[in-house]
């Protein structure tokens, strides 16, 4: 059982709304969290063949058997229960704390949901674990995570007392190989190193055989598995999604859909690209990430983590997980922020721009331990290319032993940090 920091903002959603959706990828541990958060309350879990108590033929008649607060776990497997979680909520006049849900997709269902419970549901995306949860036995409130104290530092001027901070933080003690290679979904990390492919193998084949297919009506699963390991070897890149998939021989408008649908599943994420003038943002190429290494390490081979120490893939991987890191901090802190990349016509490119309360924080992700001044031109270029915008210090994460400044305004950061 690793702690999660979800728990407590379940725990305060649930206190305040009738329903709480907790959506997220299969075996990211939505059911193990609520089990864990609220093990006294009546639990089902439904499947694709199987009709759960005529859940789906006789929804009422379901919840008369099984009233409130309840827990119905893989909720779009019984969309027909929808309607009537609707009215038994209007019933009990939108009291708090009435069903708890869980879905690994957010079409159909998820979509109904939002729309037939408007104002009286909330969302919860559960990603995989982060460095903190899988070196700490207890959760870390988010701001004393690493990212919350840079950004505080950044908009109170206090960089320095960061710098001192970070030098005695706590660090997550595993290898960076090995983390990655293992991926960060809970199972995978109990398991003996010779084992772990094996999981991936059998994620791999439900995902595509089971998952896909039902959400998505893929037709031609082979292909669409080929697809999946398509976008494993691009995770990392920018993404023309007018010629995706001619790599392969798939209809350019078929992979589009394919890519959405894992989007929509939790297996794929994109960063939009950062422009002063927000219309353009949507307009250009996204930079997109597999969301888990372990299944792009399964996918490209790798049969153990001295595998990935020499493959091309070594750094793509790296700029995977740290962004998903980056991206898990975020959640937690709550409040609007929005993340972008950010290439100029020059060549000159950011990994990683976070937007909040009117800042923009710059990041470099390196796989090197020794970074130099030449590595922060990018940062440079970004600064000079926005000079209306405020724009904090840069970040280059990295595989340094210890903090330190490599130019003015451009510190260098262990990847580790907790």
């Amino acid at each position: 059982m690793y702690p999660r920091h979800a728990a407590h903002h379940l725990q305060s959603l649930f206190a305040a709304f009738p329903v709480v959706v907790v959506t997220g990828a299969r075996q990211v541990g939505k059911t193990t969290l609520l089990k864990q958060v609220f093990p006294a309350l009546d639990y089902v879990v439904f499947d694709a063949s199987l009709d759960v108590e005529q859940a789906r033929r006789e929804p009422e008649l379901f919840l008369k058997n099984h009233p409130a607060p309840l827990i119905l776990d893989e909720i779009q497997f019984a969309p027909e229960l929808v309607a009537s979680i609707k009215r038994t909520v209007d019933a009990n006049h939108a009291k708090p704390g009435q069903f708890l849900l869980t879905g690994s997709q957010q079409w159909q269902v998820m979509s109904t949901l939002a729309e037939s419970l408007a104002g009286r549901v909330a969302f919860l995306d559960l990603a995989g674990l982060s460095l903190s949860e899988l070196s700490s036995e207890q959760v870390q409130p988010a701001a004393s995570l690493w990212l919350s104290r840079w950004i505080a530092a950044q908009e109170s001027g206090q960089q320095q007392d960061f710098v001192a901070w970070s030098r005695s933080a706590s660090r997550f003690a595993g290898s960076l190989p090995e983390w990655l290679w293992r991926g960060f979904m809970p199972k995978a990390q109990t398991l003996e190193l010779a084992l772990v492919p094996d999981f991936w193998q059998g994620y791999h084949r439900t995902y595509v055989e089971r998952d896909a297919r039902l959400a998505g009506e893929v037709g031609d699963w082979h292909d669409f598995g080929r697809f999946v390991r398509l976008m494993s070897a691009l995770t990392a890149q920018e993404i023309n999604h007018s010629q995706l998939g001619r790599e392969i021989g798939i209809n350019p408008k078929t992979a589009q859909r394919w890519l959405r649908m894992m989007q929509a599943t939790y297996q794929w994420f994109e960063l939009p690209p950062f422009f002063a003038n927000r219309i353009k943002r949507v307009s250009k190429s996204p930079k997109g990430y597999l969301v888990d290494t372990g299944m792009a390490c399964h996918h490209a081979a790798m049969s153990s983590p001295q595998a990935l120490g020499a493959h091309p893939l070594f750094g793509a991987l790296f700029e995977t997980a740290m962004v998903s890191e980056i991206r898990k901090t975020l959640a937690l802190r709550g409040g609007s922020t929005n993340l972008y990349h950010w290439r100029a016509s020059t060549g000159a490119e950011v990994d990683c721009i976070i937007e909040r309360d009117g800042w923009l924080h710059p990041m470099e992700i390196k796989l090197t331990s020794q970074p130099t001044r030449k590595q922060t031109l990018g940062l440079q270029a970004f600064r000079k290319a926005h000079p209306d915008q405020r724009i904090g210090h840069g970040l280059m994460l990295c595989a340094v032993d210890q903090p330190r400044w490599i130019s003015d305004d451009v510190l260098a950061l262990p990847w580790n940090l907790l």
